[in-house]
């Protein structure tokens, strides 16, 4: 299950997520976002966890809870979206 985790202060590294979510279970990949010029955080990333059940016990263990001074949040991410957009003619 990917999951997406918001309001993370910048500080937050790959390392500190992976020491925080493995202990609800395997992690398959870590995502911070970063800014593409600044290379700094933008206080969101995404984690995916291949076991549905780990995943959920970690939203419900974590979503609220206090990481370097932010209440983090975390729930299941949403699918991508394309960025064209359907309902908008190009022209």
């Amino acid at each position: 299950m990917n999951m997406y985790i918001g309001n993370l202060a910048f500080t937050v590294t790959e390392d500190d997520l992976q020491e925080l979510f493995s202990e609800y279970g395997q992690i398959e990949s870590i995502n911070i976002v970063t800014d593409r010029f600044t290379r700094q955080s933008k206080g969101f990333g995404f984690i995916d966890m291949p076991n549905n059940s780990e995943a959920d016990k970690a939203i419900k263990a974590l979503n609220g809870t206090e990481l370097k001074g932010r209440n983090i949040k975390v729930n299941q991410a949403e699918a991508r979206r394309s960025k064209r957009s359907s309902k908008r003619p190009r022209y």
